[in-house]
Parts: C-alpha cells; structure tokens; sequence
C-alpha cells in the first residue's frame, strides 16, 4: 500500500537534494565550525553559505539571520527579546488563532503581570485592521502575528499590518513557519521586525529553524552561553541541520512559482472533487487569501478522528482541523475563534499539500473519502436535533 501523504503543514519530507547535502558533515566534515583550526573553519565556511541562502529566500541579509532548533525557539526568542529590551512596556497583542508557540507564551506572559490583547477574527478566520489599530497603546512592546493560519492556510495582511505598527513605532514579529517557501516573502520590502521560519515545513529536516531580526531592532538572547551566531544564539552549531535549511531555502525560492500554480491546482482539483461528493461539507477559512497547499474541510455529523482513522487504513496521511483528544469534544481554537457551527468544526479535516503530491494522489481521495463520509454519518452518535442544539453554542468561547 503506497502512502498519500497530504499533512505537509504537519510536516514535510526532506528534499533528496537536502539530503546529499547534509551527508558529508556526518563524515568527514565534523569539525566544529566554531574552531579556530582549518579543520573546523572549513565547515564554518558552508554555515556562512546557508545563512546567504536563508537570507536570499527572505529577501534579507545574511547578518539578520539567526539559527535556531525550530519555529517555537525562534517565536519565543522575539518575543521575549522585545520585552526584555523595552521593560517599561507591558502590552502585547496577538491574535486568537496563533500557534500554540506563541498562544501558550501570550498566556504564561500573562501570569507575569503582562497585559495581552486576543484580536479576533471574523467567519473566514480574517483579522479587522480597525481592531488592531485600536488595540496598540503607548505601552505595546510588541505585535505577534502569523503570516499564514496552520490550520486553514488563511494569509494576514501583513505589509498593512506592518505599516499600522511602523506608524506608531511598535515592533512587529511574524510567525512566519507555514508561508516561507509557499508564498513570496521580500523582507527588503516588508517592514518587520521579527520572522520566524522553520526548517522542516519547507522539506528540511526537523530540529533547525531560523529567526530574522531586522537590523537596527532590539535584541536579547533567549539561549545564554557560548559566542556563536555572534552572541545571538549559544550553542554548538548543528551543522548538517543548518546547511540543509539553507539548501531548503534556495530550493523553495526556485520553487515558488510552482508552489502557486501546480500545488494550487491540485488543491483545487481536491477541494472541488470532495463539495461536490460530499453533502453538507464546507471549507473553512477565507479561499481568496490563503496558501496555494492548504484546504480545511469540514464534513456535518461526523467526527474528524473517525476520518482520520479510516483515510489512515487505506494509506492516505491528513491531520483534523479539530484539537480533540480521546474523551474530548472540544474543536480546534481557530474554528472556535472563527464561528464554526460545532457540527461542522467537530468534522473538520486539514489537507496539506507539496511540490511531492499528484493527480493520482488527489483523485483517490476524491474517490474514497465520500464513501467513508456516508458510512460515518450512518452511525454518528450526533443527532440532528443535539446538532442543532450544539450548534447555537458555536460561536462561544472560554
């Protein structure tokens, strides 16, 4: 049985070409690229060349990027450099429908004394420019926002965005972990303080990330040690990891154009194929402004796991747009934050895709999981009236 693999927000596979690069600093390149010795400053050499990389796909320079192990050290390293560098400001905004990266920080900030504001976010996950602008205060150290949703694909208008908290002198860091490599991203352009970014949402392996700081923004270390990334970030240099995400980052620039047509087509050709087959089914999030790999379907009366498990059996890997664990009904944060009816949110599937996928692929989805939707609502402990009923309390938060 081959493998469908279409949960690529989740993670994706590492490119070959990534890999044959990474394979010499297993072997004979171990030297340390820290050491003063010729030895290790060979490697040093291929470090320097992957951060030029990293920096060119951004639209950056090399000097303002900073490796780390993933997205969730690169958000936390600005968030909590902008705050530890402006003690007098106490204020930070976020949104509702963040990572648990940066939601989860938001929240432990709070207990510090830190006064935090939720934006919010309409029925197609879109943020209220308005809100925000009438959210920031003398006293905001810092706006966190993602560039592109997880879970629906949904895309911020970050340069307005940008432009709103570059008026008012604000710093502005972006979780940029599920756009980079699948949208354009110019930096040299884009007035952000901040952007994270993470080594294996774009087909290099897990544990490397990076965090741009713009020049001139301020600056703490969250990793306090040894001298490397020029005092940015201590700790002995994983090699291989950062020479693979600057091999990762070249190719996603050079495969930008096929990211926005190819994998956007195919998203399409799924999306179309699986409304039509499946009644009562909806996508969830606003499709004018959202990821060229990135759909979330929910299907009424059923639950996401369920599907899951049956779509697992024949091969193919997707991810619920639901937050539920065993024992749980409770969905997702983003579908809550967006409106979702319970009935729907509680059915909510995430198809991610890549440059990797196929026709092929695509079409037996559309081929089977109709069948499978069918069969679920036949035995769905939701009724249409506890539907109903659940339904009312959709737009409800804690």
């Amino acid at each position: 049985m081959r493998t469908v693999y279409l949960d690529n927000n989740a993670t994706s596979r590492t490119a070959p070409e990534v890999l044959q690069e990474m394979l010499p600093f297993f072997g004979k390149l171990y030297g340390n690229p820290s050491s003063m010795h010729t030895f290790g400053g060979q490697v040093g050499k291929f470090v320097t060349l992957a951060r030029a990389r990293a920096a060119a796909a951004l639209g950056a320079s090399p000097e303002e990027i900073v490796f780390t192990s993933c997205g969730t050290e690169s958000d936390n390293t600005a968030i909590r450099a902008a705050i530890e560098a402006l003690p007098a400001k106490r204020h930070i905004v976020t949104t509702r429908v963040e990572h648990p990266a940066v939601l989860n920080l938001a929240k432990h900030l709070e207990k510090k004394g830190f006064d935090v504001t939720y934006l919010g976010v309409d029925e197609s996950g879109r943020l209220d420019l308005d809100e925000l602008a009438a959210s920031l205060r003398k006293d905001t150290a810092i706006v966190s926002v993602m560039y592109a949703n997880n879970e629906t694909g949904v895309v911020f208008p970050i340069p307005e965005i940008a432009q709103l908290t570059r008026e008012r002198g604000i710093l502005l860091h972006v979780d940029a972990v599920q756009a980079v490599g699948k949208i354009p991203i110019d930096l040299a352009r884009l007035p952000v303080d901040y952007l994270a970014l993470s080594g294996h949402k774009l087909h290099a392996p897990k544990g490397v990330g990076a965090l741009y700081v713009r020049k001139g923004a301020p600056f703490r270390p969250f990793m306090i040690g040894g001298h490397q990334e020029k005092g940015r970030r201590a700790g002995t240099e994983n090699t291989a990891a950062i020479v693979a995400l600057g091999k990762a980052c070249e190719l996603a620039a050079a495969n930008i154009a096929e990211e926005t047509t190819k994998v956007a087509a195919l998203r399409d050709r799924l999306e179309r194929g699986l409304l039509a087959a499946a009644p009562e089914s909806r996508v969830n999030g606003d499709t004018d402004h959202r990821l060229p790999n990135t759909t979330n379907i929910s299907f009424k009366y059923v639950e996401g796991e369920a599907i899951l498990l049956l779509l697992d059996a024949l091969g193919v890997c997707a991810s619920s747009g639901s937050a539920c664990t065993s024992g749980s009904l409770e969905p997702s944060h983003v579908l809550r934050a967006m409106g979702v009816p319970f009935t729907y949110a509680h059915g909510s599937i995430r198809f991610s895709l890549s440059r990797y996928n196929t026709v092929e692929d695509v079409d037996l989805v559309v081929e089977k999981l109709p069948g499978i939707i069918a069969r679920l609502r036949q035995i769905s402990p939701f009724g249409r009236a506890e539907g109903a009923a659940c339904d009312a309390d959709a737009g409800k938060t804690d």
